[in-house]
């Protein structure tokens, strides 16, 4: 036959949408056209692929090669087509005898060796064939990853020659396995944290109801060691939103299938670009703000980054997903992360420390405190301090471990699952006059605190909601004076004065 049919996956975001791969071997003058928008990558595909059916023992047809890849206005990009484009030249060809292919799909870059090269983006394109129906035959160091989605048919091959014995039968391909255990690597332990008791609490009432946390200090108080144990206290992902964040780190070929099910923390530095962060480029990739989806992003030295890679957070803290636009694509982007950030109080640091002097003049802290806009500060459920520690705490007895705390983060988590199906922090306006009902102590005291700490709205439900996990954590169903004040305590909003 001069025309085969083939199917692949491209990527577009976290999705991996079809792929028809149209392979047309004519009389006339020896030419190789590739067409169907391809990237610089995909074009590069003709000499690899040609490379690798000679060195499988093949011959490459001397005739008019045309492949499309289809639908025409969707781009490609990457490798991952070699492996569909030399079976269908070969087949187009009649050098190989193939049918079923309906209900096969292929995905894998070709060595010149002809050995197959693993591909970003495995496991959702795993996710795209068990959706329509399919088995998904792709390179040995993708499968392991692929086989994570359940109930789909994955075969793994080495080579360009073991794809063409299965589809003529000679060598049935085995099912492909999970080929490494989970490695259960515990996060820092919070007991390597000494003192510290308002941050400690801060940071379990963060993590109990999913609420973000600027934390505020002097260098060396331990800001970065509390953040650091902070995925040690969250709650076990359940699968969805492990196989979720598993796509998006595969998408950027960051996933490793022994870590499934672990809630990712990234640490991007001050000097990450607004692309870097939100996600961007000319084919959308996600940024770190989607790579820590359902997991934990922490951003240190906050003040130091941009202020328009700062502003891009206020969109996506609010709606917990990014959508980035582009003159000729779109893309969206789940961004349900949790936020811990850390600053000095001052350029020099020491604003406020018992011991050191600070030697920073009212303008410079001002100019450097506006570096973070009041919106943006409005978005951030909880702020603490964390002040010096003394010879005296830094000897003192360890405080509680992570196990421990997490099990009162587990237990307050499983009430807000029971009551709302969601954690405080994604409760809506209808939601919080339902769930944060006040007794009549708490609510004349929210009533003064609006108006003398002068709070907007927002920062109105946002203490309503951390109220509402303080209660949690302490059992109780209604909020009550003593829950307000302490949330409300946690919406002080940065100023030039030393505590």
């Amino acid at each position: 036959m001069s025309l085969a049919l083939l199917r692949s996956r491209a990527l577009a975001g976290m999705h991996a949408p079809e792929v028809t791969v149209e392979v047309h071997v004519s009389n006339g003058l020896p030419a190789f056209s590739l067409v169907g928008l391809p990237d610089v990558e995909v074009r590069e595909a003709r000499d690899r692929v040609r490379a690798a059916i000679l060195s499988s023992g093949f011959d490459f047809p001397s005739r008019r090669i045309t492949v499309n890849l289809a639908p025409a206005d969707l781009p490609k990009e990457s490798g991952r087509f070699d492996l569909p484009i030399a079976l269908g030249i070969l087949i187009a060809a009649g050098s190989l005898d193939a049918s079923a292919l309906d209900d096969i799909e292929f995905a894998g870059e070709l060595s010149l060796t002809g050995a197959l090269r693993p591909v970003r983006g495995a496991l959702p394109m795993a996710l795209g064939a068990r959706s329509a129906g399919r088995a998904f035959i792709l390179p040995e160091e993708s499968a392991g990853e692929a086989v994570l989605a359940a109930r789909c048919d994955i075969r793994a091959a080495r080579t360009l020659l073991d794809v063409c014995a299965h589809l003529c039968g000679q060598r049935i391909l085995p099912p492909a396995h999970p080929d490494r255990p989970r490695l259960l690597i515990p996060p820092p332990d919070l007991a390597d944290v000494r003192g510290q008791q308002g941050a400690r609490r801060a940071l379990e009432i963060a993590a109990a109801g999913a609420h973000s946390l600027l934390m505020s200090g002097p260098p060396g108080t331990g800001k970065s060691m509390l953040a650091a144990r902070f995925p040690g206290l969250l709650p076990d992902m359940d699968e969805n939103e492990a196989l979720e964040s598993a796509a998006l780190l595969s998408s950027v070929g960051l996933f490793d299938p022994a870590r499934l099910g672990q809630r990712p923390f990234r640490a991007p530095h001050h000097s990450a670009s607004m692309a870097a962060l939100v996600g961007g480029g000319t084919l959308p990739r996600p940024g770190e703000i989607s790579l820590a989806h359902h997991g934990v992003l922490f951003l240190d030295e906050l003040p130091e980054f941009d202020r328009r890679v700062l502003e891009s957070l206020r969109e996506p803290l609010e709606t917990g997903r990014v959508c980035i636009a582009r003159a000729a694509r779109r893309a969206e982007f789940p961004a349900r992360f949790q936020l811990v950030a850390a600053m000095n109080p001052c350029p020099c640091g020491y604003l406020g420390h018992p011991s050191c002097r600070c030697r920073c003049t009212p303008d410079q802290i001002a100019r450097y405190r506006g570096r973070l806009s009041g919106p943006l500060l409005d978005r951030i459920d909880i702020m603490v301090n964390v002040p010096a520690l003394t010879a005296e705490e830094l000897r003192g007895k360890p405080g509680e471990d992570s196990a421990t705390v997490r099990l009162r983060v587990h237990a307050a988590r499983e009430r807000q699952r029971t009551r709302q199906g969601k954690p405080n922090q994604a409760l809506d306006a209808s939601d919080i006059d339902r769930m944060c009902i006040m007794d009549e102590g708490a609510g004349a005291l929210m009533a003064r605190a609006m108006g003398q700490l002068q709070l907007s709205a927002r920062a109105y439900h946002r203490c309503l909601k951390v109220a509402r996990t303080i209660a949690d954590l302490a059992g109780s169903a209604h909020l009550s004076a003593a829950h307000v004040a302490e949330a409300v305590q946690y919406r002080r909003q940065l100023d030039a004065r030393p505590d």
